[in-house]
């Protein structure tokens, strides 16, 4: 699948947020960035000229957010997409096959045999001289 996005970026004053247009195959759709989602990717109070420029400065994470909510269906009722704070939470490299490697938990004797090796300290000075007086 090969996304689309036109460089049409602009400020919907009716809604207070960012428009930017997605086409995929045969779908044409509008993604819809609110203020209020600005403010995480903001130092400063996200006015419409921040938020556009936000927008520029984090197109590709945007692009590829709106791409895994087509993808997985994820479409407002009018059938376009809005991007939300938890979209930006979320993890960018979260697995999406099943194929994908899940880490199996370790068991705790095993684990205590780990954590025994990270906190074993060398020899105090004094030890290492018993140890050669045995030796003699």
């Amino acid at each position: 699948m090969f996304f689309r996005f036109p460089p049409d970026a602009r400020w919907n004053p009716e809604r207070s947020l960012v428009e930017f247009g997605i086409g995929v195959g045969e779908y044409e759709g509008v993604v819809r960035i609110s203020r209020r989602v600005f403010q995480i990717l903001l130092p400063e109070t996200p006015t419409p000229e921040r938020c556009l420029e936000a927008y520029h400065l984090h197109r590709t994470r945007l692009e590829i957010i709106a791409e895994r909510k087509v993808r997985r269906r994820r479409l407002t009722d009018d059938g376009n997409v809005e991007i939300t704070g938890r979209d930006l939470r979320e993890r960018e490299a979260a697995p999406t096959t099943s194929r994908s490697r899940r880490r199996t938990p370790v068991s705790s004797s095993r684990q205590d045999r780990h954590s025994a090796r990270r906190t074993r300290q060398p020899p105090r000075s004094d030890e290492r001289m018993v140890g050669l007086q045995l030796w003699c």
